[in-house]
């Protein structure tokens, strides 16, 4: 089996040099700009407008109209693209100045949060401290009348 598999590798190796060896036809280096006469007929292709007496009117005139046709067509598009293009900048301004606003108010929350915290830490302080007092108060067996903290 493994013979076959080298006879097969050898004559394939052998049948592929002469091909290996061969080499593509370079074609000539290109310095022409791209479209011009020169550039066309380096590739084989060439564009001779016919003189206006060998123009044929009806088609002169179906290409003018196709043409003019294609143009509108340009410039509609265009026109909506510049359209689109106006209207997402509008709405990309409006999302932006409610993404801030949206932010400015979750700061606002966050800041009044904090503060609603640190008035309840201090409340349960407060209330901690006078309980105790309290408790050291009727300990002490004497009538205790002071006011709790009041709720924040």
């Amino acid at each position: 089996m493994t013979r076959l598999i080298l006879t097969a590798a050898t004559a394939l190796a052998l049948a592929a040099g002469p091909v290996l060896a061969q080499t593509a036809p370079t074609k000539p280096a290109a310095t022409a700009e791209a479209g011009s006469a020169e550039w066309l007929r380096l590739r084989g292709e060439q564009y001779h407008r016919a003189p206006d007496s060998e123009q044929d009117p009806v088609e002169v005139a179906a290409t003018a109209r196709l043409n003019a046709e294609i143009a509108a067509r340009n410039a509609a598009a265009a026109e909506a693209e510049t359209q689109g293009a106006a209207a997402f900048e509008e709405r990309n301004a409006q999302w932006r100045s409610e993404t801030a606003r949206l932010e400015t108010e979750r700061a606002q929350w966050e800041a009044n949060n904090a503060a609603a915290n640190a008035a309840r830490a201090q409340w349960e302080r407060d209330n901690a401290a006078w309980e105790a007092e309290m408790a050291a108060c009727r300990r002490a067996g004497r009538v205790c009348i002071t006011t709790p903290p009041p709720r924040p």
